[in-house]
């Protein structure tokens, strides 16, 4: 058989009652594993706990550990892994894995969206389908992969649009690349696998994240720099644009560090060519600002942060998001 390494972050799939009211994480990998007794015979477990944490706890430093946790089990010999944890920011986790975890065996994160205890509780049905998804031969060069309810999404793409539904995950901009059905992984698309980062350079830089509101007028942009950011990421409006009283602003801070433009929508590409008034995204890449291509915000804060690790500026940064344009 297969090996399989399941590594456990905590999360609402972990969560029980707690003595002071509600859920809190306290299930570890071991009782995991043990509650979905199918998973013997999909691969040999190897079974640990990192953390138990709610995801919203998980911080950046954690997933490159966890990243070069999972290349030394690749290293000897593991075929597969599974991360689990919370909801919240599996999304970033992914990205996380996708960018730092290099070569073509399987990493897949899920969850679960109702507690351990709860009426139809969703979370031995993921364990199990991620298990299979993990020591799939399918599921090989696809990058890191989140699979829930049955759906397979690339890191890369998936975004949580939910805050209760089992159903909570969706790509938008492509939707999921695959499902588990009868018991069985199947790939409806592949996404190309891009240049891997390395774990070994440690935790991301800090990057502040900026999303636009109607009437903002950038006033907060100048202290950034002063607070210890090593960069920025703008979510601007529609495909990344800023009030034209702002983009002074924006340019003033892009001389000092440098800033990633995203955008707030749900799906979609930053455009790079298109307007041309004050704020839009001629003007603003005009005065340095990098694209974010079709990233989101979240996840162009983290490549950033990756990009600018070592005290590196605004080629680092460039050449990272290149790929993703």
């Amino acid at each position: 058989m297969k090996r399989l390494l399941m590594l456990s972050l905590g999360g609402t799939i972990t969560m029980v009652p707690s003595a002071g009211g509600g859920i809190a994480p306290k299930l570890g990998a071991a009782e995991l594993v043990a509650s979905v007794p199918e998973l013997a015979t999909v691969a040999t477990i190897e079974a640990e706990s990192a953390a138990r944490l709610p995801s919203p706890s998980l911080t950046p430093t954690i997933l490159v550990e966890v990243a070069r946790r999972i290349e030394a089990a690749f290293a000897d010999g593991v075929d597969g892994a599974v991360v689990i944890q919370g909801t919240d920011t599996i999304e970033e986790s992914a990205f996380i894995l996708d960018a730092l975890v290099g070569g073509d065996k399987p990493v897949v994160m899920t969850g679960a969206m109702r507690g351990a205890d709860a009426p139809g509780a969703d979370g031995p049905a993921n364990l199990l389908a991620a298990a299979r998804v993990a020591v799939s031969d399918a599921a090989r060069g696809l990058g890191a992969l989140a699979v829930l309810n049955y759906d397979i999404h690339a890191a890369r793409f998936v975004q949580k649009t939910h805050t209760t539904l089992p159903s909570a995950f969706a790509s938008p901009l492509v939707g999921p690349i695959g499902a588990v059905a009868e018991g069985r992984p199947r790939i409806h698309a592949r996404v190309q696998r891009l240049p891997v980062l390395p774990a070994a350079d440690g935790p991301p830089a800090p990057i502040a994240l900026i999303t636009w509101a109607m009437g903002d007028d950038g006033r907060m942009l100048a202290a950034l720099p002063g607070l210890g950011y090593a960069g920025a990421v703008i979510a601007g409006m529609g495909a990344g644009h800023v009030p034209a009283d702002a983009a002074d602003a924006v340019g003033t801070l892009a001389a000092r560090v440098p800033v990633v433009l995203a955008s707030r929508s749900a799906a979609g590409p930053v455009f790079t060519s298109t307007y041309g008034y004050a704020g839009g995204e001629i003007d603003l890449m005009g005065r340095g600002l990098v694209s974010a291509g079709m990233l989101t915000a979240l996840k162009a804060r983290l490549l950033l942060g990756l990009a600018l690790r070592g005290g590196a500026g605004r080629d680092a940064a460039a050449r990272a998001f290149a790929p993703y344009a």
